[in-house]
């Protein structure tokens, strides 16, 4: 995969907004985009990195949790058995991760993605060994939706019952990771869709609350 993307379609954000910023050139619009330019050398050096790096042991365990990740699997499963075995509680953390999971899936799978048009990384230009790979998503890269469902789901959850926030974040990030790992995201597209996630989970948890406070009073 070229440095300098052919088509505007393959440019990553970061080149797409400092295209836009250099079009009007101002002295901070020009700082902006020289960042901009640099971020997204950084996506793409890490992305390397990681291709490059042997890791025998992980690949399979990170091949399989990503795609237990695949259409939200995981997480309605974790839903589940929050609802059979967690009381009132987990049913409400449960209906608060489900729910969360939903809106990530109407906000980033549709609109984000169109509008970011950003390609899939070319694994095997970067060497991404076949142990590692799973299927390529057809839809653009940006963001990643699993990353941004398993945050989501983690931060509704976390906001109903606080001792499963910490280790149901951790799973996200692991499944964050995979996603790289497997050669099918960028660094900067699973960053992105974590903190995306991790907002929607909070403003659930936020909107949850307010419901419930609205009907005590009734």
């Amino acid at each position: 995969m070229s440095d300098a993307p052919d088509r505007g379609s393959r440019m990553p954000p970061e080149e797409r907004l400092a295209a836009v910023m250099e079009a009007r050139p101002t002295p901070r619009r020009s700082a902006a985009a020289k960042a901009l330019h640099e971020l997204a050398q950084v996506d793409l050096a890490v992305y390397r990195a990681i291709a490059d790096t042997p890791t025998p042991t992980l690949d399979g365990p990170l091949r399989r949790l990503s795609g237990l990740a695949n259409h939200s699997k995981l997480w309605v499963g974790a839903a589940a058995a929050l609802f059979a075995l967690g009381g009132t509680r987990g049913r409400r953390a449960a209906a608060a991760g489900l729910v969360a999971v939903g809106i990530n899936s109407a906000v980033v799978n549709v609109p984000m993605k169109l509008a970011s048009g950003r390609e899939r990384p070319d694994r095997d230009a970067a060497g991404v060994p076949e142990g590692r790979h799973v299927p390529m998503p057809t839809s653009t890269s940006f963001p990643s939706g699993h990353s941004a469902s398993g945050f989501a789901f983690a931060g509704a959850v976390g906001g109903s019952v606080p001792l499963l926030g910490a280790p149901l974040r951790g799973l996200a990030a692991a499944v964050a990771y995979s996603r790289v790992h497997t050669g099918v995201h960028y660094p900067g597209d699973v960053i992105v869709g974590s903190v995306v996630g991790a907002a929607i989970g909070e403003a659930t948890v936020l909107a949850a609350r307010a419901l419930r406070r609205r009907h005590d009073r009734t």
